[in-house]
């Protein structure tokens, strides 16, 4: 069944544990995460960029996820989310797809100018019972990284943070604390002190972006201190890529259907790690 983000995350923040939004591009990936979470009965979201709008079709894709999620996970609590729209135009072209939740990524903008959009998007979302996740800090991609980084100047302010999400409306907020997208060099220990204050400080679910490769020690540690949401991307592409390409240079398998049937598993079983590391095995 399709439901709510906020409701899922709120939900994760009052039992302790985290909920995986997964990135889709394709119908492999997105079996493969639905497969996951209905074995280990966890509330999952299934994501998808801008980019995956361009390679997939944007109605495609979502009717995609969602025909999948309700026809064969009926009783699977899953939310279907827009992952970093960069502009007011993309989010609201989501909105109009029939996404029931997004995100309005303005996190490399000033701070009055996230702030005005991220606000603008919520008004918009709020007429449609769309919830909406901002972004406060900067969470590098590799791309834009030019020697050190100062991370004083990436992560999520507190006392701003709480502003932000109060004056603007948004309903779950992702945070920098150190954390860094893809194959970034993040900081040699996540800020813990600063999350707790601005778990302190904030109402709403905290997500984490840029985390797909955190294990253990540091996934459990930030879910205590209040992050309900891991966004996971890379993890779940080197799977499907790394499975493609031994399969490939073995050259036994000449089915198309073989080959990506095996990328899926691939994937399959790194989200079910990823589930239960998160505390949300059974939650459903």
């Amino acid at each position: 069944m399709i439901v709510s983000t906020k409701v899922l995350l709120e939900e994760a923040k009052k039992g302790g544990y985290a909920v995986g939004a997964f990135n889709t591009v394709n119908l492999e990936t997105t079996k493969a995460i639905l497969e996951a979470a209905g074995e280990l009965s966890s509330p999952v979201v299934v994501q998808m960029t801008e980019k995956t709008f361009d390679y997939a079709g944007g109605r495609i894709i979502f009717q995609l996820v969602r025909d999948m999620a309700e026809f064969y996970f009926p009783k699977l609590p899953v939310a279907i989310h827009l992952d970093h729209g960069k502009s007011f135009e993309i989010v609201e072209r989501a909105i109009e797809l029939g996404f029931p939740s997004v995100m309005y990524d303005g996190s490399r903008k000033t701070y009055n100018d996230n702030f005005r959009t991220t606000k603008k998007v919520a008004e918009l979302a709020k007429t449609k019972g769309v919830s909406v996740q901002g972004e406060l800090g900067n969470v590098p991609y590799l791309s834009e990284v030019r020697g050190d980084i100062d991370w004083n100047e990436y992560m999520t302010d507190p006392e701003q943070a709480a502003r932000f999400v109060e004056e603007t409306g948004i309903d779950t907020l992702a945070v920098a604390i150190g954390n860094a997208h893809g194959f970034t060099k993040e900081r040699e220990e996540p800020d813990y002190d600063r999350l707790a204050r601005i778990a302190d400080l904030v109402s709403v679910p905290l997500v984490l972006h840029g985390a797909s490769d955190w294990e253990d020690g540091r996934a459990k540690k930030v879910i205590e201190l209040g992050i309900s949401c891991f966004n996971v991307d890379t993890a779940t592409k080197l799977a499907f890529i790394g499975t493609l390409s031994r399969l490939l240079e073995e050259g036994e398998k000449t089915d198309i259907r073989d080959v990506l049937g095996e990328a899926r598993e691939a994937v399959k079983e790194s989200v079910m790690r990823k589930i239960r590391l998160f505390g949300s095995e059974g939650k459903a």
